[in-house]
Parts: structure tokens; sequence; C-alpha cells
């Protein structure tokens, strides 16, 4: 028997988002969104976001002709917030939803967006390659584990540790306007480039996050299915 409409109909994942300014995000958003003009879209937000994330990277490159590079990038951090973050409450709002594309072409521009914005970093100056790829694969890898994750468990997960995309651009904001007054940290009397210190501890963070959580889900869901 083919399967029908209804049996094949896409349910979306339940959002998990616990992160210390989610709630007043949500207010944020939904402020703002019921007051867009009617001619701006989610796609139009989606587009502003990724472009402002390319630019960031853009940004962050050019620092190394010009530290003030690092103050043109936090305007372009907000724009990235305000398209990425309102394209899907616009979309609620509206009841203009598109679940599987929005969630795909949402996500796979968030993914090619941090590769731009770490690439743009790694050549900065302020931070070592090294470092901005080490942070970019577990970032990666944190990623897939939770798209796979929204698929077998059916929770999407957007924060952890009460951090998440947001607190993480307001951290990159606070780092532009020290790394302005100096691009070193001196740890134990020895200079560091304050990118790298706060990379280094994010990556490891990422990294213990991804093992905690594979460690949760696979016990999740070998209990759900084990054989007998």
């Amino acid at each position: 028997m083919a399967p029908t409409e209804t049996s094949t109909k896409f349910r979306p994942a339940d959002r998990n988002h616990t992160s210390i300014l989610a709630a007043a995000e949500k207010r944020t958003l939904l402020w703002l969104a019921a007051r867009l003009p009617a001619w701006v879209n989610s796609d139009h937000l989606t587009a502003l976001g990724f472009a402002a994330i390319v630019a960031t990277g853009a940004s962050y490159a050019y620092a190394r002709v010009t530290p003030y590079a690092l103050i043109a990038a936090i305007p372009l951090l907000a724009a990235n917030w305000f398209g990425d973050s309102l394209d899907g409450t616009l979309a609620r709002v509206r009841n203009r939803q598109r679940p599987r594309y929005g969630f795909y072409i949402d996500h796979i521009l968030d993914a090619v967006g941090t590769f731009f914005l770490m690439t743009g970093l790694a050549f900065s100056g302020y931070m070592t390659a090294g470092v901005a790829y080490a942070f970019l694969i577990a970032y990666l890898l944190l990623s897939i584990e939770v798209y796979l994750a929204t698929y077998s468990i059916g929770v999407f997960h957007l924060s952890y540790w009460r951090f998440g995309p947001t607190e993480l651009r307001i951290l990159l904001v606070i780092g532009n306007l020290f790394a302005l007054r100096s691009p070193y940290a001196n740890i134990a009397g020895r200079n560091f480039l304050l990118f790298d210190v706060g990379f280094a501890i994010g990556a490891t963070a990422l990294a213990v996050i991804l093992v905690q959580a594979i460690v949760a889900h696979t016990r999740q869901l070998y209990k759900k299915e084990t054989l007998t």
C-alpha cells in the first residue's frame, strides 16, 4: 500500500532553547516581527543574516590591515543576529511556515557562514589558523550531532550549558573591544593572542558538549530500541 499524504506529513521537531537570554530574546523578536513592513519576508531576513556573517568574516580578515575593522564587525554581527534569529519568528507570526525548507536553508547557511567567519579570523592576525579551524571543526561536529538528534529523537537543541548563538555573538563583540585595546592576554607571565585563548576554551567546551550529547542520545535511543 502506497503511503498517503497524511502518513508522510512532516512533523517539526520540538525546540529546546534554554540559553540565558532566550526569554528576553523571544520577546524582542516577537516585538520586531510585529512591526516589520509587509514586503519583508523570511527569505529576505535569511539572506541578510548570511550576507552579514560573510561580511563579518571579511572584516576580520581586513583587520590585518587596520584594527578598526574589528569595529566594523560589530554592527555586522548585529545584522547577522537580526536576520538569522528573526526569519523563523516572522514566519511563525505570519503563519507562513515552511518547516523543511526553513530548517534546511537556515542551518546549511549557518554552517557555510561560520566557515567564512572562522576563515576571516584565521587571516586576521588576531588569531592563529590552527585554533580557528579547531573551533570550526568542533562546531561542525556538534552541528552534525544536533541535526542527527533532531531527526532521530525529535528534539532540536538550540543551546547548551545556557549558551546559544546570541550569547556567543555577544562574547565575540566583547572580544573585539578588548582586542582593540590589546590583542594579547597575559597568562602566567606569557602573552597569548586573546582570540586564541577565547576560542581554544570555546572549542574545548564544544568538544565536551559533543561527547556528553553523544553519550546521552546513544543511551536514550538504545533504551527506546532495545532488542529482546
